[in-house]
């Protein structure tokens, strides 16, 4: 009897579908980290430079005053960036959030097929074994019954009588029918070429 053992293939996919799982959260964990590291530009205190700038030029404004507007400018440009920074990091987090969770459920998704797959196949070789087990029987039950019938050939034509002197030399028993007796002799050629192997 051939028995096929589908547990391999079962427990290589489950073990495949949990490393892709435990995968997939881990790289959305770094992600996350990375996203909210980013995040903290947009926690940046803004820093007003207008008014420190402004005292300060009034401090030793008779000896830099021409540099008092270029200064201002530079601190407001500051500002500005610092807000366009803010803004660009806000919605790079977002996109990459959306991005980690749309993969992370293609992979999961890709992971669970790959695992019903496995099962199919693993279900399949094991009806195939089985088939194949039921065709071995049948073909091994066609050719004994074919054995059986020529082992009576030889039989087949002869009277009760003849069969009876034949199991009398055998010194096996000659009551019974005329199948009885065949199956007798029969059974005594199998015991004879049994024994001489």
């Amino acid at each position: 009897m051939t028995v096929v053992n589908t547990d391999g293939y079962t427990a290589g996919a489950a073990q495949a579908r949990e490393a892709t799982e435990k995968t997939v959260e881990s790289w959305k964990r770094g992600v996350r980290v990375f996203t909210d590291q980013a995040g903290l530009v947009t926690r940046l205190p803004k820093f007003d430079l207008t008014e420190p700038v402004t005292q300060y030029f009034e401090f030793v404004q008779q000896v830099i005053d021409a540099n008092r507007e270029l200064a201002t400018r530079w601190a407001e440009i500051v500002d500005s960036l610092s807000g366009t920074v803010r803004e660009q990091a806000e919605k790079v987090g977002g996109v990459v959030n959306d991005q980690v969770d749309a993969v992370a459920d293609v992979a999961t998704e890709q992971a669970r097929k790959a695992e019903e797959l496995a099962n199919e196949q693993a279900e399949q070789a094991e009806e195939a074994a089985k088939e194949q087990e039921r065709e071995a029987k049948r073909a091994e039950r066609a050719a004994a019954k074919q054995a059986r019938e020529q082992a009576r050939e030889p039989y087949e034509g002869l009277t009760k009588a003849e069969l009876s002197d034949q199991l009398a030399e055998r010194g096996l028993p000659k009551t019974g029918t005329v199948e009885e007796l065949i199956e007798r002799l029969v059974s005594a050629d199998n015991d004879d070429n049994s024994d001489s192997e």
